[in-house]
């Protein structure tokens, strides 16, 4: 009888286990992709407007941020995930300001103070430039010493990349290629220079103008690159739109942003996670 009842006890035990989900991954330091699953916040503390990032009170955003990320693990426990804060750290504006440059880059106090706030939480932080009439190089150049940290990266934004006489807003604007070689070989070179782990390097899109001739785009150990499909709208058009703009034009990582504004419904991970190919980067605005 207590060998029966032993049996009993060790089969509900493993039965148990069995049903127990598994545990959420850790992502081991110095990865990025696609070893692990970016989750961000996208926005600018200075605006309300801008994105998630400056909507709420600090704490109640990291808190927030920490539950989408937590969602994401529940969803794919077997992809670790790192949360991180996008800043707009070079804001594109319709008034020419006084280098006639049509972008407002925001002060190195507001940028130590985001990378302040993802340091409490050991997240990631990202930082975005949108050129307006400026370069890649001039912007990247000037965040150097902030992206020769190893936690925080850039993001290129060629919706705000204008041509001469043409302001920010007026129309959407267009990166090349070669501009995203760019970025990528400065952020290489810091790279390298600082013995640091690979840099992430996005670049958002949600049309196909808005990166042209991509197959120029080079690849490097150093700085893992990664297009995300920024539109807003149905779950359909956004399944269409990345379709047309990542999984028909790869480059080398998958993204997706999502906008809890404008998206009606906003997709769950569950329905992102049988996008084609899995988007391993997730930015909420």
């Amino acid at each position: 009888m207590r060998r029966l009842a032993a049996v009993l006890l060790t089969a509900l035990a493993a039965q148990a286990l069995r049903a127990e989900p598994a545990a959420p991954a850790s992502c081991p330091p110095g990865k990025l992709l696609p070893d692990c699953r970016i989750v961000s916040y996208y926005g600018n503390p200075l605006s309300k407007r801008m994105g998630i990032l400056g909507e709420l009170p600090v704490d109640e955003m990291l808190d927030r941020l920490e539950g989408q990320a937590e969602e994401w693990r529940k969803a794919d426990p077997a992809t670790p995930v790192l949360p991180a804060l996008e800043l707009v750290a070079t804001v594109a504006s319709t008034e020419p300001g006084p280098d006639g440059l049509y972008r407002n880059r925001m002060p190195d106090s507001l940028i130590e103070k985001v990378i302040g706030w993802a340091a409490r939480r050991g997240w990631l932080v990202i930082l975005d430039v949108q050129i307006g009439h400026s370069t890649v190089r001039a912007e990247v150049e000037r965040l150097r010493p902030f992206l020769a940290r190893p936690h925080v990266h850039l993001a290129l934004d060629p919706e705000f990349d204008m041509p001469r006489g043409v302001r920010p807003g007026k129309r959407i604007g267009t990166s090349d290629g070669e501009d995203v070689n760019v970025a990528s070989i400065l952020l290489s070179t810091i790279a390298a220079n600082g013995g640091l782990p690979p840099k992430l390097l996005i670049v958002h899109r949600f049309t196909e103008e808005m990166l042209m001739r991509r197959e120029r785009i080079r690849l490097d150990p150093r700085v893992q690159i990664a297009v995300v499909m920024d539109g807003f709208g149905s779950p359909a058009l956004k399944r269409r739109v990345y379709r047309v703009t990542v999984s028909n034009e790869p480059v080398q990582h998958a993204g997706i942003k999502l906008f809890y504004k404008n998206d009606k419904p906003l997709m769950t991970p569950r329905e992102l996670l049988e996008l084609e190919p899995k988007p391993s980067v997730v930015i909420y605005q």
